[in-house]
Order: structure tokens, then C-alpha cells, then sequence
């Protein structure tokens, strides 16, 4: 199985277990998870866990261990972080940047396209 689908499975479980109703879209070379519409987080293809945080926390966030920023088009996307494996490799620590997601959703942008 790749690496990303072991990292996939792994949110898929932790947010089952806190019931969390999300659903999985392919996206940015991975896979996305969605809460309400919108990215909480995901697994790319280089097993990078793919973070939603809140912006105003990003630059204390930035300053973990095997965190940098999201670029997507040469463009750095505020409130998205990428997480090498290294940092979120156990339960606690995939836990722990789960809940930063889970905390922001709420006052995140809708990744809903509007017709």
C-alpha cells in the first residue's frame, strides 16, 4: 500500500473515532478530507500530512519539527501546512495537528464551488 494511503487510512480512523462525518476527494497530488464542506486535511503523494490551520497560528506552527508551508501555482497558500511523516509518524502527534484542522474548520472558507 502507498504511503499515502496508510496516512489516508490513518485520518479516515482517527476521525471516525471522534465521529466526525468527512468525506475523501482526490486533490492536490493526494487525498483531501472534508468536514462540512470544506479541507480539513489530507495525504499527499510525497506522505506529507497536509494541514487547514488556522493563519494566525501558523507562525508559531511553522516553527515544529518537520513543518513548512503550503505552495501550490509558486504560491504560498496562508493557513495551509505541510507535515513530514517524522512529525506526525504517532497516534498523539497525528491527534494533535487533527485537532488544530478541527478547531479552524469552523471559521474556514467553504471549498464548495458556488453555481
Amino acid at each position: 500500500m502507498e504511503n499515502k494511503l496508510i496516512t489516508a487510512a490513518r485520518i479516515a480512523d482517527a476521525l471516525t473515532a471522534k465521529g466526525i462525518v468527512y468525506e475523501e476527494k482526490k486533490m492536490f497530488g493526494g487525498i483531501c478530507f472534508l468536514v462540512n464542506d470544506k479541507i480539513l486535511a489530507g495525504a499527499n503523494r510525497d506522505n506529507k500530512l497536509l494541514t487547514r490551520i488556522d493563519p494566525e497560528e501558523e507562525t508559531e506552527l511553522l516553527t515544529r519539527e518537520g513543518t513548512s508551508m503550503m505552495v501550490h501555482g509558486n504560491r504560498p497558500m496562508s493557513g495551509f501546512m505541510y507535515v513530514e511523516e517524522a512529525a506526525y509518524e504517532s497516534d498523539a502527534d497525528l491527534d494533535f495537528w487533527l485537532e488544530k484542522c478541527l478547531a479552524y474548520n469552523p471559521k474556514a472558507k467553504s471549498s464548495k464551488k458556488k453555481k
